[in-house]
């Protein structure tokens, strides 16, 4: 399905993925996958990750977007279990509750980026995700909400050892 207002043409509720999540942030952006699209996966969020997404892109999301003045570029947002399972990532992950976001703001540094949030926002998670200094837009970040009550705010950075594991530890 096509439609020519949204310019999306993933097959799903065309009511729910024109849906404004927050003043910049629609559905669509946080649903968009290369990988469903080229192995049709189902990517459609159901009504309770509809509302995580919501209170993600209002709590964090479109207060990153206030501050920087500049488009929020979203690399990942909601995952189906299908989905993450075919990409090699877990199915307990936040995404796939609608919690969570990989992202990058063209122009702004991920460590700069990832150090606002930190202190700026109520957060879940933000992990400086594979960052190299040396090259400042390196990597992404991720970034989760829970809700005002249950977030960690654990702000953490995750590279790869010599032997290729991922691992993750506290940010500095």
């Amino acid at each position: 399905m096509y439609h020519k207002r949204c310019n999306y043409t993933n097959p799903i509720n065309i009511y729910h993925i024109c849906m404004k999540l927050s003043d910049n942030f629609t559905l669509a952006e946080l649903v968009k996958s290369q990988t469903a699209e080229r192995c049709g996966i189902d990517n459609n969020p159901d009504k309770e990750q509809i509302a995580n997404l919501v209170s993600l892109c209002e709590n964090v999301l479109q207060p990153i977007r206030n501050y920087f003045d500049k488009p929020v570029v979203i690399t990942s947002g909601f995952r189906s279990h299908e989905l993450s399972q075919k990409i090699g990532s877990s199915s307990r992950s936040q995404h796939c509750k609608g919690q969570a976001a990989d992202i990058e703001i063209p122009g702004v540094s991920n460590k700069d980026l990832s150090d606002w949030i930190s202190q700026n926002v109520s957060f879940d998670q933000v992990i400086l995700e594979f960052h190299d200094p040396i090259e400042p837009n390196s990597g992404w970040v991720h970034v989760s909400f829970v809700s005002e009550y249950s977030n960690r705010e654990n702000y953490l950075i995750a590279e790869k050892d010599e032997n290729g594991k991922v691992r993750y530890s506290k940010c500095p």
